[in-house]
């Protein structure tokens, strides 16, 4: 990346917290004073805090940009740095981490409301926020979510518009998940074990009613327990099984299935390069998904075999940069939802996209979020677009319609339209010899008319990107008539030092607005 990045005072230094959240350190510069007083330059520095908070976090003048597939919502309240969030039959919940209010979209009429939570401590703190990364309705419809800075679990009773809150055994309560019997099961992110609820026994302010269930960390010995930490958790109601993730961000990661009925928890290890394991879903198979929140991975562990498949996003856009894409650059695929055709979304955090993944048909179908802030990236100097719009949580409620939240932006958005406007094809699966080349014939059909890029990214490497193997597209570009079909040759060589085994390589094509991506097994011998 040529060019002059911004000034310090503009400065995001952008870092996973134990690879569970990019969060903002801003570095400020003071300026000296000729003759300084303690009392001023202390003020002086914390006003230029605040400031630089403000600046960077709270989505002042928020604009509702939108695409054809795309729709967002500014806020009625200013700063609520929103996090996470959930979608019922008729409204979308989302919580404010800075203002600490439960707000509400209706779905019928387009209006928000909010409702103030009880206690707050980050309301009165300038500098302050409390995470909630999980957001959930249950059987009754009341609203669940958790409390990172107070340790809590806060139930909203819909019909009476009151709070309960529950004292949560888990440090940093960060994912949880209800059973059949609306039961809860939670986890924190500072927490080792899982921690189970049972609803009958819940009683609000009163400690001690969870069971602890202690998970073995054979495989995280010798590194430092504020270095391991919980993913997310899910429950699988048909089989009375929970899952849920303990990883040392970018170090190592685990999967742990506890079964309820034998009371067994069993632990499986993970293959190189697969170290972040954070969000987590069930198809209708019993298998489980996941996605890798260090790489551009997202990857599914076969119930029946235990065999691990990896998939990998597009190679995260130049735009985001203001130039070309470093090598190394990443997509950070986060937290998983299903939806009732079977479909597996993600949310690709540095990728500054919402995905939608069939497994059946394995094609991905990503959707480019409109907004961008600068402050939120390495641009160069004079950057016309750069940066992301920090889609750090989103929920896919019963009509199949994501929503997300913009953390930094002060706003929340929609995927209002899931159809692409060309489709595309290839063939399952080739084998290629070391040394060899091989051909994937692409077709790109379109019935309303395309024209875009070709685009490839594979498992490889951890980006997606293809290493020292190369990929070459008969045609980089290709336009597409209406209700007519392209067909471009992709010619893949793999590397002299790529080791045999099979791969994912993801091939297809893009425009400003979606990418489709088919997968295509590699197999190098």
């Amino acid at each position: 990346m040529s060019g002059k990045s911004r000034s310090s005072n503009k400065k995001i230094i952008l870092y996973a917290v134990i690879g569970i959240l990019a969060v903002a350190a801003v570095s400020v510069t003071l300026i000296p004073r000729a003759t300084p007083n303690p009392g001023d330059l202390a003020k002086d520095s914390r006003d230029r805090n605040i400031a630089r908070f403000e600046e960077q976090l709270c989505g002042h003048d928020a604009r509702a940009n939108s695409s054809a597939h795309v729709a967002e919502y500014v806020l009625p309240s200013e700063c609520e740095m929103p996090l996470g969030i959930a979608v019922d039959s008729d409204r979308v919940w989302y919580v404010s981490t800075k203002q600490g209010t439960l707000g509400s979209y209706s779905l019928a009429d387009g209006k928000f409301e909010e409702f103030p939570v009880p206690s707050w401590p980050a309301r009165s703190d300038p500098l302050g926020f409390s995470q909630v990364f999980t957001v959930k309705t249950d059987q009754q419809g009341n609203v669940w979510f958790t409390d990172d800075k107070s340790n809590l679990l806060w139930r909203f009773n819909k019909a009476s518009g009151t709070f309960d809150k529950f004292v949560s055994p888990a440090k940093g309560p960060i994912s949880f998940d209800f059973d059949s019997s609306g039961n809860v099961y939670l986890v924190g992110v500072r927490s080792h074990s899982i921690f189970f609820g049972e609803l009958a026994s819940l009683e609000p302010d009163t400690p001690d009613v969870f069971t602890e269930i202690k998970l073995p960390l054979d495989a995280f010995a010798g590194i430092s327990d504020n270095a391991i930490n919980s993913g997310s958790i899910t429950v699988d109601k048909e089989r009375n099984v929970v899952w849920t993730t303990v990883l040392s961000y970018q170090t190592v990661g685990q999967i742990f299935q506890y079964d309820v009925a034998s009371k067994k928890v069993t632990a499986t290890d993970l293959p190189e390069g697969l170290t972040s394991p954070v969000g987590t879903i069930l198809d209708d198979k019993g298998n489980l998904w996941l996605t890798d929140h260090g790489t551009s991975v997202f990857f599914m562990l076969d119930a029946s075999d235990g065999t691990i498949t990896r998939y990998v996003t597009s190679i995260p856009s130049s735009r985001i940069f203001g130039g070309e894409a470093p090598p190394n650059a990443v997509s950070w695929p986060y937290w998983l939802q299903s939806d009732s055709e079977g479909n597996i979304w993600l949310n690709q955090h540095a990728g500054n996209k919402i995905a939608r993944f069939d497994p059946e048909t394995e094609t991905l179908v990503e959707y480019w979020i409109p907004t961008q802030n600068a402050d939120w990236g390495n641009c160069p100097e004079g950057a016309e677009t750069c940066g992301i719009a920090n889609v750090v949580q989103f929920s896919v409620g019963p009509n199949d319609q994501a929503w997300f939240t913009e953390w930094s932006e002060n706003k929340i958005g929609t995927i209002k339209d899931t159809s692409a406007p060309f489709s595309v094809s290839a063939p399952e699966e080739i084998t290629v010899e070391k040394g060899q080349s091989a051909e994937v014939k692409v077709d790109v059909s379109s019935q309303e008319g395309f024209t875009g890029t070709m685009v490839a990214s594979g498992t490889f490497t951890h980006g997606g990107s293809l290493g020292n193997s190369t990929g070459i597209f008969s045609q980089e570009s290709v336009e597409v008539g209406a209700n007519s079909a392209k067909q471009v040759s992709y010619v893949f060589t793999p590397a002299g030092d790529l080791a045999a085994g099979q791969y994912t390589l993801m091939v297809g094509a893009e425009n400003k607005d979606v990418t489709v991506l088919k997968a295509v097994r590699v197999n190098v011998v």
